[in-house]
């Protein structure tokens, strides 16, 4: 019996029932029977980063999101764009992380769905250059017009969002096991 692969999101949206969430809860069901799917929502509880603690002393909220990261065999981040930029929770998270390795050749599939999202996305891509992520263009999605693509269930309803989505995960999973 081949064991699952354990798959790390985090949801960059502090909103409860945001589109991101739902867009995660539909990408949660297409890898729930391949992969352990542990969803991260909690951008809301965690102390702002500080620099003084990084290191020594960390929060221990920051040590279990640090093992999370660390122990996942991939990681989805899944956020939409604050006013031309990532949300601030999520760069709280990805700061908190910086003096460490646990996203060093981490597998990694990033996905900005938003109002328009261009700048965030090539925001969190540098991001994560810089942390040493591994994602390809394939791992990468940018979706513009979120809320016209899908429904209240957060089902996609836009036939080519479904496609790309669905290379996303492809590409990801590929990724994982390389």
């Amino acid at each position: 019996m081949k064991i699952k692969k354990n798959i790390f999101i985090i949801i960059g949206s502090a909103s409860v029932n945001s589109a991101n969430e739902k867009l995660v809860l539909y990408i949660k069901q297409l890898l729930n029977d391949s992969f352990n799917i542990i969803i991260y929502k909690n951008l809301k509880t965690l102390p702002h980063f500080d620099p003084e603690h990084s290191n020594e002393n960390p929060p221990a909220e920051i040590i279990e999101l640090r093992e999370s990261i660390k122990n996942a065999d991939g990681i989805i981040i899944c956020t939409p764009e604050y006013i031309f930029s990532v949300p601030s929770g999520l760069k709280n998270i990805l700061e908190w992380c910086v003096a460490t390795t646990v996203f060093t050749d981490k597998p990694t599939g990033l996905i900005t769905a938003s109002a328009s999202g261009q700048y965030g996305h090539e925001e969190l891509k540098l991001i994560m250059k810089t942390l040493m992520a591994r994602f390809t263009n394939a791992t990468t999605l940018l979706i513009q017009g979120i809320k016209g693509k899908t429904d209240q269930h957060g089902h996609i309803t836009d036939p080519k969002t479904r496609e790309e989505l669905h290379h996303f995960i492809h590409a990801f999973q590929k990724l994982i096991y390389e």
